[in-house]
């Protein structure tokens, strides 16, 4: 059987696939160095950078070679709208909106009071989205989430589970940016960024199977297997707050009890007390060390349960607390005592919820600027 050739405007389509492409790893080429970079003909490429010229994709940016030879000139992306990443915390909404190369145009943080709400959480994500929209005019055609919440995988709407300490509710971020975004709404956990981004540039770069673990004013974990991050059914992977672990006087409990029980609770709330932790971990006296032994074994019965059950090469720990090195220290020295050790390493990436998802907008950006080249293809 004769194989089916493919037809010319899917060859075009990817012609001009492979230019923007181009520009977007480079940001301006000539028509002969996209060339070069692609492996595709001068023609066909010059016939590619023509039609998206003439439909408003890319634009002659004013620049000409210099030296001998021909004179060339240079082509970059046209202005294609932002995409809008924003991180809802118990402190506050932080908001920023990229464009294709990722760099920021405009960043806005809209504080909140300890345990907002939905009402007010919403009133600060809309807020922010709102002053970037404003700015520069540039159109927010896609938003990523990050939230300190779990998040429904269907619905993309925060999850109250019980105890939840953070307490926007069950806020629906694709409803609240509706009015700001053109484009589609993505929302994940922030632990899930987090540990998306060190695999893509921190501590578990080249290592494709990890657990995260998040230890600050709340808990939480992240499965990495085989370079993807598990959500589950309902992508509530990683709740850990009520894994059943070792308490302080060698009793079990919920690992969220354990703080209860250490007075490291914010008062009439579930949340961690971060600077009591903190507090209560300084200095080299006998009730800092005890409280870092509690807390490392309270913390190695839970690693112990994601060492069973999804056999990782490493564990990240990051968090307000995690990441002091004493704490991570004691967890890594009291884990390689257990049955199945691996190495724990501290988190390295600086605002790693963040990170992540602005590198997940940026991609979503540059996909709609494709897909626009041939809307039929979408």
């Amino acid at each position: 059987m004769t194989p089916t050739k493919p037809s010319l405007d899917l060859l075009r389509a990817l012609t001009d696939e492979n230019v923007l492409r181009a520009l977007m790893e480079r940001r301006r080429l000539t028509r002969a160095e996209i060339a070069a970079h692609t492996g595709i003909s001068k023609p066909t490429i010059y016939e590619a950078v023509g039609r998206l010229e003439a439909s408003g994709l890319v634009v002659d940016t004013g620049e000409r070679t210099t030296g001998r030879g021909r004179v060339g000139s240079y082509y970059a992306l046209a202005g294609h709208g932002r995409a809008l990443v924003a991180s809802i915390t118990p402190h506050g909404v932080v908001a920023e909106a990229v464009d294709a190369y990722g760099i920021g145009h405009g960043r806005r943080t809209v504080p909140l009071e300890p345990a907002p709400g939905p009402q007010a959480a919403a009133s600060a994500l809309a807020s922010a989205a709102s002053a970037l929209a404003a700015e520069d005019d540039g159109v927010l055609r896609v938003a990523v989430v990050s939230a300190a919440d779990p998040v429904d995988r269907e619905t993309g709407r925060l999850v109250h589970l019980p105890d939840a300490p953070f307490l926007v509710g069950e806020l629906d971020p694709s409803e609240i940016l509706a009015p700001h975004v053109t484009g589609p709404v993505l929302v994940d956990n922030d632990v899930n960024w987090a540990a998306r981004a060190e695999h893509r540039c921190g501590v578990a770069q080249g290592v494709d199977d990890f657990f995260y673990l998040h230890l600050g004013e709340g808990l939480g974990g992240t499965v990495v297997s085989d370079g993807v991050v598990r959500r589950g059914h309902r992508g509530l992977v990683g709740e850990i707050a009520h894994l059943t672990t070792v308490g302080p006087d060698g009793r079990a409990m919920p690992l969220t009890e354990v703080f209860a029980a250490l007075g490291l609770r914010r008062p009439a709330s579930t949340a961690i007390d971060a600077d009591a932790v903190r507090e209560a971990l300084s200095g080299g006296g006998t009730e800092a060390r005890r409280t870092r032994e509690t807390l490392a074994r309270a913390v190695g019965g839970v690693l112990a349960a994601a060492v069973s059950f999804v056999d990782p090469h490493l564990v990240v720990v990051g968090g307000a607390w995690g990441l002091r090195p004493d704490m991570a220290a004691a967890i890594d020295e009291h884990f390689a005592r257990s049955p199945r050790p691996v190495p724990v390493v501290a988190a390295a990436v600086e605002e790693p919820e963040l990170a992540g998802a602005r590198e997940r907008a940026v991609e979503e950006l540059r996909s709609l600027i494709i897909r626009s080249t041939h809307p039929e293809r979408s």
